[in-house]
């Protein structure tokens, strides 16, 4: 058995009923929507004024019901009404971002996963220190711009969709840069981006066991970033600059990607040991979590950052994805969490999946 994440008050609004899954109506909602209702939950769409129409378009990915809110920032005021529709709500990316880390880390509504992940995740510092105690390789942090001898990536906390991340081809190209935010900068990695969408369940007795649970690979993407990308980072971004073009990061899209199967060990052995270190720093990851990294030529992988929920690139594989479907057709991400809110019910154990 694992370490209970709920007390027993947070969870008094599930008894005797079957949870309604809720998410804000934006992100991964549709395949949240979708995965729970084919596994036979009720959903509540959060979203911001009126309903949007474009859920329409998508009948089997349409919430039942939704909760409108002048702002996601004002959610905490509704937790009594979610409460009464006996919510479980499903975090994913614009969710925590909107409403703020804090926020979210306060809400009093039974929420999937380990809300406590947050404050690791969110300073991209502690973050570093969760990842590279874990053992995983991690591009180089220059504390001082004085250190830079090459090309380096500026980011803020938080999850931005790459929004105001900045990559220089050296120290003098950061001249004229403002922060408008808490940073870092990083060592800008030569290789080949991979972002793996993994799944823990700490209430699984199968699969590939970490610590008490299993570790799963549902999907692989890459990521469309507006105007920028790859190889032509380093050399094409003066000229753009000359155009008077700013080169952003903001990610547009996904495409979907696989790994080199004799590559698929390395990419399990450095998602448990990130797994098991979360066990002992926090109590533990639940459910979907993204490594995004480079491959280099050498064929290190370079974990550059960790999304802790459900990421958009598994949107590309609501249908199921080639990992997947080795374990069950048509799996989603957003189904899986929804069968594991299932199997946590069935078994008496949505405390430790449920925090």
């Amino acid at each position: 058995m694992g370490v209970p994440l709920a007390s027993p008050e947070r969870l008094t609004s599930l008894r005797g009923r079957t949870p309604t899954i809720a998410t804000l109506c934006s992100h991964s909602s549709l395949q949240i929507f979708h995965g729970a209702r084919v596994e036979g939950f009720p959903t509540l769409g959060i979203c911001v004024g009126e309903p949007p129409r474009f859920y329409d378009a998508f009948p089997l990915a349409r919430p039942d019901r939704f909760l409108s809110v002048p702002s996601v920032k004002e959610l905490p005021a509704a937790t009594g009404r979610l409460r009464e529709e006996g919510v479980v709500i499903v975090p994913h990316g614009s969710f925590v971002e909107y409403l703020g880390a804090e926020a979210f880390a306060n809400l009093d509504v039974p929420v999937f996963g380990n809300r406590a992940v947050l404050g690791w995740e969110s300073d991209r510092r502690k973050e570093r220190d969760w990842l590279e105690s874990a053992g995983a390789t991690m591009p180089r942090l220059l504390e001082d711009p004085a250190e830079i001898r090459g090309p380096v990536i500026v980011k803020y906390y938080g999850a931005k969709g790459g929004k105001g991340f900045l990559l220089a081809k050296n120290r003098e190209a950061l001249e004229d840069f403002h922060p408008t935010g808490p940073y870092v900068i990083q060592e800008y990695v030569l290789g080949t981006r991979y972002y793996m969408h993994f799944f823990y369940s700490p209430i699984s007795d199968r699969g590939y066991r970490v610590g008490h649970g299993s570790l799963e690979l549902l999907g692989m993407d890459r990521r469309d970033e507006a105007n920028i990308d790859e190889l032509y980072k380093l050399g094409a971004q003066e000229e753009l600059l000359k155009a008077g073009i700013r080169p952003t990061f903001v990610v547009t899209g996904n495409v979907p990607v696989i790994l080199r199967e004799s590559l698929l060990p390395k990419a399990f052995d450095i998602a448990a040991k990130i797994v098991e270190r979360s066990i002992v720093l926090f109590g533990g990851m639940v459910g979907p979590f993204c490594l995004e990294g480079i491959m280099t030529e050498e064929l290190e992988f370079k974990v550059f950052e960790i999304s802790t929920r459900i990421v958009a690139g598994t949107n590309l594989f609501i249908s199921g994805s080639p990992y997947s479907d080795l374990m069950e057709p048509g799996l989603s991400t957003g189904r899986r969490i929804a069968k594991e809110i299932r199997a946590g019910q069935q078994t008496g154990r949505l405390e430790e999946i449920l925090s």
